[in-house]
């Protein structure tokens, strides 16, 4: 039996439901693959469980996830206890072939995944925003497959980082850009609708349901952020798209994206219950948009494009009866123009949204890594 040790940060939604499946997978993993996801090390924002010897059993991974969907934090855990350094707990709870894991949502695990690197162990990132930091730390957390010489061309993508789930959740986004980056065909467009969130306002709208409506429902079943307007500014979508754009080996920043939000600008400086509170001073306007774009035959999506070496986010009129004017719900959707594909592009639609659908994806990307050198 092949034993894959796991060093996982991150026990939110995304990160305990990861833990649940490699529990409830162990069988399926040692008949299909011989392989033991060994759990090294559990870290949340403040606090660590570790075993470095044998690993947390399933007992006590079963208690962590229980504790931390009750609101606990590992630091007061009687498994757990406090740490302020990612990188110190990869030192210490890291072997030979070990995966770092990230489900974070912040830029702070950046130095502790260099440091995996370093260590030649290999990463998986559901988190977005180390790969939208600067394009040199993109780099190094793509490139740990560089191979050849000084003058040999860098072989992005093939080495010991994956990071499939940070664009369409388990949808297989990265890896179909990779498959036509690496055969050659030139990629000439992406777009897509990349949030699911988004995609349930749009669907709203379009069926006549006033955007203050819309937006209140999303925040209730929570499909939102506690915040709406971390959703409604478009700021994750424009994270997918610079993800997407530096695949196609764009040199891009945060910056460079061009993101048109939902709301304007002023309404930033309201409070959370305020902001819910002023959105019907929108439902006019968006009623006019829905209604001129159906005059032309038209719907409105919030679409992220990458295209001639630039990124653009934002509401968009779609045909009715193209793919992305089909869409509905909170699918995601990517098409990828190409020399071979086209005039009709590569789509791919499915669920871009959920933390099961993310940790089915990051759990794979795992699997993928187990027998890569």
């Amino acid at each position: 039996m092949h034993e894959l040790p796991v060093i996982l940060f991150g026990v939110g939604g995304v990160g305990r439901s990861l833990l649940q499946q490699i529990v409830a997978h162990r069988s399926l993993h040692a008949l299909r693959y011989g392989l033991a996801l060994q759990v090294l090390a559990v870290c949340d924002r403040d606090g660590a469980a570790l075993d470095p010897s044998h690993g947390l059993d399933d007992e006590m991974l079963c208690q962590i996830i229980a504790y931390k969907s009750a609101g606990g934090r590992i630091s007061n855990h009687p498994l757990g206890g406090a740490q302020g350094d990612l990188a110190g707990i990869v030192d210490i709870a890291g072997r030979a072939g070990a995966v770092v894991v990230d489900c974070t949502a912040t830029s702070a695990t950046i130095p502790a995944l260099l440091f995996a690197l370093e260590r030649r162990y290999k990463i998986v990132m559901a988190n977005k925003k180390p790969l939208t930091s600067d394009q040199e730390v993109y780099d190094r957390l793509t490139a740990a497959g560089v191979t050849g010489g000084d003058d040999a061309a860098p072989m992005r993508h093939l080495g010991r980082s994956r990071w499939e789930t940070t664009v369409g959740a388990g949808l297989p986004v990265i890896a179909t850009l990779n498959r036509l980056v690496s055969s050659g065909d030139e990629v000439q467009r992406i777009a897509g609708a990349f949030s699911g969130t988004l995609g349930y306002l749009m669907t709203g709208l379009q069926a006549g349901q006033p955007f203050s409506a819309v937006v209140r429902e999303a925040h209730r079943l929570g499909y939102t952020e506690p915040d709406p307007r971390d959703d409604l500014g478009g700021v994750d979508v424009a994270r997918k798209a610079l993800i997407l754009a530096r695949g196609l080996g764009r040199q891009l920043e945060m910056g460079d994206v061009a993101v048109q939000g939902l709301y304007p600008p002023e309404m930033d400086e309201l409070s959370v219950d305020a902001f819910m509170q002023a959105l019907p001073c929108l439902d006019d306007s968006f009623r006019g948009q829905v209604q001129s774009a159906a005059a032309a035959g038209k719907v409105l999506r919030y679409t992220a494009q990458v295209a001639g070496g630039a990124c653009r986010v934002g509401p968009t009129l779609v045909d009715a009866g193209s793919p992305l004017g089909r869409l509905s719900g909170t699918d995601n959707l990517v098409e990828f123009t190409t020399h071979w594909y086209s005039p009709n592009p590569l789509v791919i639609q499915g669920r871009g949204a959920g933390v099961d659908a993310t940790a089915a994806g990051v759990l794979s990307d795992i699997i993928e890594l187990a027998y890569t050198a």
